[in-house]
């Protein structure tokens, strides 16, 4: 890179300042991972906006390592975010006001240059395109107190429903981790994820009423939609995303869960996605096939291979949740009258993504597989092409 333009992204960009981190700690920001030297100070030329910081220390002889402890940040350009490691606690914590002051000058004066990592500005698009719904309130209503995502503090969630094969991983990770500890950390709050009903239930209602409320999730959305997410569609897919990063690069169960949730609600429509959510639907498929194309790539390294790993056992089998979600929503774009064109065609992406990964299998001879139908064929889906300007993305600056 040209000196000038790299200075310029020093002075501009974002500075993450990690001081006393011991070596062999594991520091990741967004899709990047650093195994640290004695020489590390931190991160520099980060682009302004949001980022996932995650973290995990070793034993001396860095051979095992503690779970991961993660937090949200939103920075401002040329903005300088320190923190320090608390040998006692072995986590990084906030300075002073008066030790930050003068931690950002040091900064600003290049004192630390040498010593800061370069962000890889090549990845940045795969954090994008991860991370576009998330904005600072998104980060505010979800995080925890304190700010830190961690597995340590979710010791007992869920302990009465039905785990998947990646629940039970990360379960057993903490039970038989060395650095897990008997403490109770009951006093510790996870994150403030929207409660998502797995069973609609409403007195006065008839059973058959019911049950049709329950096949088809589209009531709920609008009624979270609006309750929880003041009418905002994105807002939603910035909790989607939000867990999402928790879960795979904080290995939180908490998160997994909740992006479970959310995937099973959104796929579990089967009116919102043709009439009154089509909007909503295009960029859902486009979240969760940007999440799932970047977490089953099989050459991530450091504690990316892990959660990867994890996620793929959960995935590869044919009877997991999500293949039988997806293979539903794939058989109701095929019978539906009316088919929005960029839905069919995000749909037709994902379904390759999850056959080519994967190896799934789904029922052939549909819309989804771009086959073409006759002009007379009365059972083909109607295709409905609306202005491109009707599906421009708002992401986050």
């Amino acid at each position: 890179m040209d000196p000038e333009a790299a200075l310029e992204l020093v002075r501009n960009g974002v500075t993450l300042l990690l001081l006393d981190v011991p070596q062999y700690t594991i520091v990741g920001i967004d899709t990047q991972v650093f195994s640290l030297g004695p020489a590390f100070k931190g991160i520099k030329m980060i682009p302004p906006g949001v980022h996932f910081v995650f973290y995990s220390s070793s034993t001396r002889d860095g051979k095992e390592f503690s779970p991961i402890i993660g937090f949200f940040i939103d920075a401002g350009p040329s903005e300088v975010i320190v923190r320090k490691w608390e040998q006692q606690e072995e986590c990084l914590v906030k300075v002073s006001e008066d030790e930050e002051m003068r931690y950002c000058q040091a900064v600003r004066s290049l004192e630390f240059d040498r010593q800061l990592g370069p962000y890889t500005l090549s990845r940045y698009g795969d954090w994008k395109r991860l991370s576009n719904y998330i904005t600072k309130s998104t980060i505010e209503r979800l995080e925890p107190i304190g700010g830190e995502i961690t597995v340590t503090s979710e010791s007992g969630l869920g302990k009465n429903t039905p785990k998947t094969s990646m629940e039970k991983a990360l379960d057993e990770q903490l039970k038989t981790s060395k650095f897990s500890t008997t403490e109770d950390k009951s006093q510790k709050k996870g994150c403030y994820y929207t409660s998502i009903p797995r069973v609609i239930k409403r007195r006065g209602m008839q059973g058959n009423e019911l049950t049709s409320l329950n096949l088809d999730k589209t009531q709920l959305l609008e009624s979270l939609l609006i309750k929880e997410y003041g009418g905002s569609e994105d807002s939603l897919l910035g909790e989607l995303q939000f867990a999402f990063i928790s879960f795979l690069m904080g290995q939180s169960l908490e998160a997994f869960l909740q992006w479970k949730s959310l995937v099973s609600l959104l796929f579990g429509c089967t009116e919102a996605p043709f009439h009154t959510r089509s909007q909503l639907f295009v960029k859902f498929i486009k979240v969760i096939y940007y999440q799932l194309k970047y977490g089953l790539q099989k050459d991530h390294s450091g504690t990316q291979t892990g959660a990867s790993a994890l996620l793929d056992d959960s995935w590869l089998s044919a009877d997991s949740f999500l293949h039988r979600l997806c293979k539903d929503f794939f058989s109701l774009l095929q019978e539906a009258s009316v088919v929005d064109g960029d839905l069919l065609s995000w749909t037709r992406k994902f379904r390759e993504l999850l056959e080519s990964s994967l190896g799934w299998e789904f029922q052939q001879s549909s819309a989804v597989d771009g086959i073409y139908f006759e002009e007379n064929d009365e059972y083909a889906p109607v295709v409905e092409i609306f202005d491109d300007s009707s599906y421009n993305e708002t992401t986050s600056a």
